[in-house]
């Protein structure tokens, strides 16, 4: 007898209930590479400086699936062909798109494994689960790598309108109680439309277009660019660095199994290796916090100082400013730290840094197109006559220069 769908309903704080459209796709959120997401923080160490901002890789998911749900029905009722095998593989791309995030998601993302992108991981958990599946994840993949011949397929899922930015938007917006990133994706999805297989906006959509490109303008101000969570992002990736160094010495470290096994194997093969695979999948977000409780014990006081600060959220102090940091001032902060602990310039640099960050509404090289009632289509830039529209292609860069407190 054939195993029922016994859930076929989720509850979402933001959208409601969300339905499992098909037995396979729940048997694919059933998975323990998709369960994992559980387990990886949407946002990194963002809820250091926003409370609530707990939630996962695994309700982002599930929000993006809902969405492309919505998109599928908006686009056929405008007579849009789209068979049931592509819908499918809409559902199980989006479903899975972010599948290979590794612990803490963007903040970890080069340091763990080197040169390999969650895209790319993503990639190869999809290809494993095509196999357990016979199969059945072929168009979903040929979609995701841009390899099909329907392009507004790919933009459903990347591009500068698609359904992950409209589902973290949102989420992120809802979670961190930042009003600004609370978009109306609903009313985006209803004026979406193809035309020659490319995804466009229908004209009414013009100022839901400009509105959802400013929130996210400052959503990333107030939330992803955040001074102190750079500050804690920074902390994290020197925990990592220093620890591979220490081990590179020859010195001791303590930490999980999985977790170790990527320190000591930068370089994995996930293409034929299906080991490596799965070690991948056992790490997750409790491997870190574990790594940063073995730390903060540790006898190197660079390792044990860095453990302790994230954990005890005793961060770095951050300065924006709009011109690059001078070295002096670099070198000042550092001075300071090693006259203070009696460190190396080396081991004072785990603490201090400088850098900066870029912020622009709208990237130009990824047209969003506009549908005006003629059926002619006009880059969107050039549909919205108003000068905020351009002021939408903006670069905004900020240096910083982050230190120990103790300094001031």
């Amino acid at each position: 007898m054939k195993q029922q769908n016994k859930l076929k309903i989720l509850n979402d704080p933001i959208y409601g209930f969300i339905s499992i459209p098909s037995e396979e796709i729940f048997k694919i959120v059933e998975h323990p590479y998709f369960q994992r997401l559980r387990r990886i923080t949407q946002m990194g160490l963002s809820y250091l400086v926003y409370p609530g901002a707990h939630h996962t890789r695994f309700h982002h998911a599930l929000g993006c699936l809902h969405l492309m749900q919505k998109s599928v029905q908006v686009l056929r009722s405008k007579s849009v062909e789209i068979s049931d095998k592509e819908e499918d593989a809409l559902y199980k791309a989006i479903l899975l798109h972010d599948i290979g995030h590794g612990p803490f998601s963007h903040t970890l993302e080069y340091q763990i494994i080197n040169k390999v992108t969650h895209e790319q991981l993503s990639c190869h958990f999809m290809n494993h689960l095509n196999t357990e599946f016979n199969g059945s994840l072929t168009l979903a993949i040929q979609i995701f790598k841009g390899e099909y011949h329907r392009p507004f397929m790919l933009e459903l899922i990347s591009s500068q309108l698609d359904m992950d930015r409209l589902d973290y938007l949102k989420r992120d917006s809802f979670y961190t109680g930042v009003a600004e990133g609370n978009i109306n994706s609903q009313r985006l999805i209803t004026m979406l439309n193809v035309v020659d297989d490319q995804l466009v906006v229908e004209e009414k959509g013009l100022y839901s277009v400009e509105n959802f490109l400013s929130g996210r303008r400052l959503m990333y101000w107030q939330v992803y660019l955040h001074k102190t969570g750079i500050g804690a992002e920074h902390l994290l990736q020197s925990v990592i660095q220093r620890i591979k160094e220490l081990i590179d010495k020859g010195i001791k470290v303590e930490l999980p199994k999985n977790l170790e096994y990527f320190i000591n194997n930068s370089n994995p093969d996930f293409n034929t290796n299906t080991n490596d695979l799965e070690k991948f999948a056992s790490l997750d977000d409790s491997d870190i916090i574990t790594t940063l409780k073995l730390g903060k014990d540790h006898k190197d006081f660079v390792l044990s100082e860095l453990c302790t600060m994230i954990l005890n959220r005793q961060l770095l102090k951050i300065k924006f400013t709009n011109k690059q940091v001078a070295p002096k001032k670099v070198q000042k902060h550092l001075y300071k730290l090693m006259q203070t602990y009696e460190l190396t310039e080396h081991e004072a640099s785990y603490f201090v840094f400088s850098g900066f960050v870029v912020n622009v509404a709208y990237a130009k090289a990824q047209p969003i197109k506009i549908l005006d009632k003629k059926g002619k289509l006009i880059e969107l830039i050039k549909a919205g006559k108003e000068d905020s529209f351009k002021a939408l292609l903006k670069e905004v860069r900020k240096y910083y220069c982050c230190y120990p407190k103790l300094q001031d």
